[in-house]
């Protein structure tokens, strides 16, 4: 049997001291294995952007442990952690991060680029997972040519494009309206399909509703997980009629 994707066994964060002591995580523990889709939910503070920001290997705990694709975390120094970053995970923020004036395709091929890969194979690398969002046929467009949703697809791009072990999206979808939303949930479900093991840390409940598991956080823990059957999308209520 393959080793989890994500490991997190009784993680704890403590910011501050005395009164002014925060418990952001209270012993989490969870597994992702390969191929699955999660959705992390919580309300404000409770303790959602903490967890993202460990399992992004942004943040360390302040005690448990962590492994991401088998590999511990915490005995990484810094080179090997950016490495870790650059192989291991491919990150989607909400705000997109794309570089302006600069077409979708360089702005795909960046992680290649941090990572030495000549430009030839960039660029291949880079349309084919312009290809796999719908977006090959705006490769040259620049991020203010592209909507919101098409510059969303496009970061999703180039998450994939180092074929890393865990995508990683942090409120993929609160910059966009409803159409565009349903438009980047349709490319994570494809991606589910294809075997991808995606986590979702968002307060929209649509969002969570696409997953196939919902965990739940509250205060600092974890008070829901739970396997579910995915809302489809208007676009796959209508495949399936």
């Amino acid at each position: 049997m393959s080793k989890p994707v994500l490991d997190v066994r009784e993680l704890r964060k403590i910011y501050g001291t005395g009164e002014a002591t925060v418990h952001a995580l209270r012993g989490v523990s969870l597994t992702v294995d390969r191929g699955d889709y999660v959705a992390i939910m919580g309300s404000s503070g409770s303790g959602k952007s903490t967890l993202m920001n460990i399992l992004g290997a942004l943040d360390v705990p302040t005690s448990g442990q962590y492994l991401l694709d088998g590999v511990d975390v915490s005995r990484l120094a810094d080179r090997q952690l950016a490495l870790a970053r650059n192989r291991l995970i491919g990150f989607i923020f909400q705000a997109f991060n794309l570089i302006p004036r600069t077409s979708a395709v360089a702005n795909v091929e960046l992680p290649l680029a941090y990572a030495g890969v000549k430009p030839k194979e960039r660029r291949r690398r880079a349309m084919a997972a312009l290809d796999v969002v719908g977006l090959a046929d705006r490769a040259k467009h620049e991020p203010n040519q592209l909507s919101g949703g098409q510059q969303q697809r496009v970061a999703v791009a180039r998450a994939l494009v180092t074929e890393p072990a865990l995508l990683l999206a942090d409120e993929p979808t609160g910059n966009l309206d409803s159409r565009s939303t349903d438009d980047v949930l349709e490319v994570f479900d494809q991606l589910s399909t294809a075997g991808r093991t995606i986590v979702i840390i968002t307060h929209e409940t649509e969002v969570g509703d696409r997953a196939k598991r919902l965990i739940r956080l509250v205060d600092g823990s974890i008070v829901l997980d739970r396997r579910q059957a995915p809302v489809l999308s208007a676009a796959g209520r209508h495949s399936q009629a």
